[in-house]
C-alpha cells in the first residue's frame, strides 16, 4: 500500500497510463492528482474521466479546472437552450483567459460527450478539493496545486482562497513550515531560478515542486511516493 502525488497531466493522457504502469499502480494504492489535468495536451477530458473512474485518486483543483469550471456550466446550458445570447461580458472574459491557456483541447473533447457525461464532468470539478493536508510516515504534508499566496504562517490553511492556492506561485527559495513539507505543481520545474535539475522534482526549504512539464517538449510526467521517497518519471515528451 503506497501513496502517490502526481500534478500537472495537461491532457497527456498517454503519459498519465505511462506513469501508472512505472509505479506499478493497485487498488491499494492512493494517489494525489494536484490539479491541471485539463489543457494543452491532447487528451484532457479522457484523462479526467480516467481519474473519475478511480476509486482510489484523490482530485485536488488546479487553475485549469478554475477557468473551466466558470465557463463549462454556461456551456453545457448553452448547448442545450440551442442560444448564444445570455453570454456576457464577464463570461467572454473568463472564456478569453481560458483560451490563452490552452482550453481547445478540452472544448473539443468535451463537446464529443454526452449531456449526461458532461455533467458528470462539471460535478466532478465542482466538488474537487482546494488542498489536502495528510501525514505518511509521521511525515505531514499539505498538498495544492500552486503554492499559498498571501502566506502567514499562522494563518489557517482554510482562511487561503482559491486564488492563493491555485494561481498565486510558491517561493522556493522561503520555508514556509517547519513541521510540515508542501507539495505543489503549477511551477515546472524547468522554470525555478533555484532549480540545479530542471525537468525533475525540485526540493528546497521544505517544498517539493512536481511540475515537469510533461505537455511541453522534452517534459516528462513525474510521481513521488511518500512512503519511500522515490521519485518515479514517465518518458519525455517529444511531441
Amino acid at each position: 500500500m503506497a501513496t502517490y502525488v502526481i500534478s500537472d497531466i495537461h491532457g497527456r493522457y498517454d503519459k498519465f497510463i505511462e506513469l501508472l504502469d512505472l509505479i506499478d499502480f493497485t487498488d491499494e494504492d492512493t494517489i494525489y492528482i494536484l490539479g491541471d489535468v485539463l489543457d494543452r495536451g491532447p487528451n484532457p477530458i479522457k484523462a479526467l474521466l480516467k481519474i473519475m473512474d478511480m476509486k482510489n485518486a484523490v482530485f485536488i483543483r488546479g487553475n485549469h479546472e478554475e477557468m473551466a469550471m466558470r465557463c463549462l456550466p454556461t456551456i453545457l446550458e448553452e448547448i442545450t437552450e440551442f442560444s448564444i445570447f445570455s453570454f456576457d461580458d464577464t463570461y467572454m472574459q473568463d472564456y478569453m483567459l481560458w483560451q490563452m491557456n490552452g482550453c481547445q483541447t478540452t472544448l473539443n473533447e468535451f463537446y464529443d460527450l454526452d449531456t449526461e457525461s458532461k455533467q458528470r464532468v462539471i460535478d466532478f470539478i465542482d466538488k474537487s478539493l482546494y488542498y489536502k493536508e495528510l501525514t505518511v510516515n509521521n511525515t505531514n504534508y499539505l498538498l495544492v496545486h500552486a503554492g499559498l499566496g498571501n502566506f502567514s504562517p499562522d494563518k489557517p490553511i482554510e482562511n487561503y482562497n482559491a486564488f492563493d492556492l491555485v494561481w498565486e506561485r510558491a517561493d522556493y527559495e522561503k520555508q514556509y513550515f517547519e513541521d510540515k513539507i508542501l507539495i505543489t505543481g503549477h511551477t515546472p520545474t524547468q522554470t525555478i531560478d533555484c532549480c540545479d535539475n530542471p525537468g525533475f522534482i525540485f526540493r528546497n526549504k521544505n517544498h517539493i515542486a512536481i511540475d515537469c512539464g510533461a505537455c511541453f517538449l522534452s517534459g516528462r510526467l513525474a510521481a513521488i511516493c511518500l512512503e519511500t521517497d522515490e521519485e518515479f518519471y514517465t518518458s519525455e515528451t517529444l511531441q
